[in-house]
């Protein structure tokens, strides 16, 4: 892959001269590309030209082949400069013009992805979509050769069909915004929940885990609902079904085995084969699935899962100041995967012969490779570390201790991990976006709870600190994006939704009340600037910042939960922690706004679903008064912090600070005081509190009779 620094770099292109790595990759491409902006559009129409938009993002390995195939080659550009004005978007960067052009590819087309290519008239009106498209036709598919200059030939001499084709795509785009139900009483309930459930349990496999056929995506937040169902319900099958897909991921090729953190999917149904890429998000994420399922099993397999994922994160996503870097490639060299996959000559070489047949029998290695190419069928040559049956009975198989097993395994995987370093390593997207970090800060402050772990507390302290100093304004009002020392682009909706969420968990791991105040503060931006104050809801796009044709509304869960989602799982957690009307008035709307689209096929969005879920079921708020720094304290809030309860909240009142900043955020901790006692707990239920307790027993007594499903460790 290129950077900016490589060969091929063509000083002049518009592009250069951003700081987008994706846009800076096709600064040397031939076609005369524009960053999303008035030039752009303003040459278009003086010249009556349609414009011909790419969107993709930096790791993303059909965006390489097709600039490898098409705009590194000097025919193609000829025929966009001459007919088109280009543009190029980076759609992490501008997830509100990703978001619009997206939906009009699905309306268009039935389907999405990256690349995604549209052709729309100067007034951003689209009328063409498509997502890769090869240089040369071929299979059936028109390559670019051919279709840009039979576009062109349309738009001289046909715009009336153009006029007719944007005319209905529009009309489609207004009525797929998600209509409102917001009807008193027309709102979401348990058999929507219930509606949800089922259709996981019909599609879960079985043998693989997971849910459907290839390929296979973790969606953790899938997990995470399906977690808080079984945590209601007690059905076996839910926690099953968690454990079975967890495991099955870890264990498969779509985890890192040497230096750990997950690639983005699985391209089979097995979890072998990925797509190499590795995302920030999935990290958190599943960070929060596997740390969640820890506490609901008491399980130690999931919280070396976390260990592996946050030393990941912290040794090769981390910015000296503290930010989350994007991205890490799928490609390297020019091949995907070649930085992560092995053959047996390579093996031989660097291992003792006791380690390599140790090697191959553990990661199920062979000669002529263990997965076939994508494109030939035929086997690579070349091996994915996986595992295909769990340690405990690895080592049953190998006569071995699992402690032995897992001594060696570690000593082969310094060794292979120590050699990979060599190699030329992918590319990484070193932006620090501030949804994506709040995401990271929320995974990093709860694995800091349930772990006990100062390091993770103290990389999302520093990382807050980052948010709160590089990607905030002088008015607290939030930045997208960082990057080379500078931040633009106004804060979406989804910066807020994630950074609140992030804060709030930095609260309840800290207790420093600056996170919960700042997260009350963002939170009340949030509804001003994106609030839909008519329909319900909220905007990706805030009222002052750029408008797109239509107000995009995004509700469906893709690879993470969508804004609203997030928004909504903020409003309903700030509303059971501080008693403020305003944050009840949002998360009263939200469980109703949206019933009649999430009706129609629920199981797309869980994550709007498990904040649904603690919004119509009692909440549990545990307000704790001790010093922060005794250890009366610190075993009480220890024991509590071991009970599965996902919907319960804990406040911490120091009687030697001040309260009166706790009593403004949540008046309704007003009246509690201390007893003669070193700690004492008031455990309430939707703000109505029982009898004060000091005793750890009697706490977890009464969090039992609250929710008698609840886990608590021995």
């Amino acid at each position: 892959m290129r950077t900016e620094h490589e060969s091929g770099f063509r000083p002049g292109n518009r592009l250069s001269v951003e700081s987008s790595p994706y846009l800076l990759q096709h600064a040397g491409n031939p076609v005369n590309w524009y960053a999303w902006g008035d030039e752009a559009f303003d040459r278009a129409r003086s010249e009556n030209k349609p414009i011909f938009l790419s969107i993709g993002y930096s790791t993303c390995h059909w965006c390489h082949v097709m600039e490898q195939e098409s705009f590194e080659s000097q025919d193609v550009a000829d025929i966009l400069n001459e007919l088109f004005v280009a543009i190029k978007v980076d759609r992490e960067e501008r997830p509100d013009i990703d978001a619009h052009y997206m939906t009009a590819c699905q309306l268009i087309t039935g389907r999405g992805g990256w690349p995604l290519t549209i052709i729309m008239t100067p007034e951003r009106r689209p009328f063409f979509a498509a997502t890769y498209i090869p240089r040369e036709s071929r299979s059936g598919m028109m390559g670019l050769l051919e279709l840009l200059p039979r576009i062109g030939e349309l738009w001289q001499h046909n715009r009336d069909l153009i006029s007719q084709s944007t005319e209905q795509i529009m009309a489609a785009l207004h009525s797929s915004v998600p209509s409102p139900g917001g009807r008193e009483g027309d709102e979401l309930t348990t058999a929507t929940l219930e509606r949800a459930v089922h259709f996981f349990k019909n599609n879960y496999d079985k043998r693989y885990g997971g849910f459907g056929e290839a390929p296979k995506f973790p969606s953790p937040h899938q997990l995470i609902f399906l977690l808080r169902m079984w945590a209601r319900s007690r059905d076996e099958h839910l926690i099953h079904a968690v454990r079975k897909t967890l495991e099955a991921m870890r264990q498969g090729g779509i985890f890192d085995h040497l230096g750990y953190g997950f690639h983005r999917y699985a391209t089979d149904q097995y979890w072998l084969v990925p797509h190499f890429e590795k995302m920030l998000y999935d990290q958190a994420l599943l960070s929060l699935a596997y740390s969640e399922c820890y506490q609901a099993t008491r399980d130690e397999y999931y919280a070396r899962v976390v260990q592996e994922i946050m030393t990941y994160i912290l040794r090769d996503m981390t910015d000296r100041t503290g930010g989350f870097y994007s991205a890490e490639d799928a490609d390297s060299e020019g091949i995907e995967g070649k930085f992560y996959t092995w053959s047996f000559a390579e093996l031989e070489q660097y291992l003792t012969e006791e380690e390599f047949a140790l090697t191959r029998e553990i990661y199920s290695l062979e000669p002529e490779g263990n997965f076939r190419d994508e494109r030939t069928g035929q086997k690579s040559g070349l091996n994915i570390f996986h595992e295909a049956l769990p340690r405990t009975e690895l080592a049953d198989r190998l006569g071995l201790s699992e402690t032995s097993l897992e001594n060696r395994l570690e000593q082969i995987r310094q060794k292979l991990f120590t050699i990979r370093q060599r190699r030329v390593h992918p590319f990484k997207d070193d932006k620090v976006l501030t949804d994506w970090n709040g995401m990271m800060i929320a995974a990093l402050s709860r694995a800091a709870q349930v772990f006990e772990n100062d390091l993770y507390l103290a990389a999302a302290v520093k990382a807050t600190h980052f948010v709160e100093t590089a990607l905030t304004d002088s008015r607290g009002r939030l930045w997208h994006r960082f990057r080379q020392g500078s931040a633009s682009i106004s804060g979406f909706l989804d910066d807020y939704a994630y950074y609140v969420w992030g804060l709030l968990e930095l609260y309840e791991a800290s207790f420093e009340l600056s996170y919960l105040e700042r997260a009350c503060t963002l939170a009340g931006i949030m509804i001003e600037l994106f609030e839909d104050k008519q329909q319900g809801g909220f905007n990706l796009v805030s009222t002052e910042a750029e408008q797109m044709l239509t107000r995009s509304k995004e509700l469906y869960d893709g690879a993470i939960p969508s804004g609203n989602a997030v928004a909504f799982s903020d409003c309903v957690r700030l509303a059971h922690m501080t008693g403020q009307p305003e944050f009840k008035r949002v998360a009263t709307t939200m469980i109703r706004v949206f019933t009649k689209t999430i009706n129609r096929i629920p199981n797309a969005y869980t994550h709007y679903l498990t904040a649904a879920e603690a919004a119509l079921n009692p909440s549990h708020e545990i307000v704790v008064l001790g010093h922060r720094d005794d250890r009366q304290t610190r075993d009480m809030i220890k024991a509590i912090r071991q009970c599965y309860l996902p919907n319960k909240t804990v406040l911490l009142i120091d009687p030697a600070e001040e309260r009166v900043r706790l009593d403004t955020v949540a008046p309704y901790t007003r009246s509690y005081q201390a007893s003669d006692h070193p700690v004492t707990v008031y455990i309430c239920s939707n703000q109505t509190c029982q009898l004060p307790l000091t005793r750890i027993e009697d706490v977890l007594e009464q969090l039992k009779k609250l929710n008698p499903h609840f886990n608590q460790r021995d």
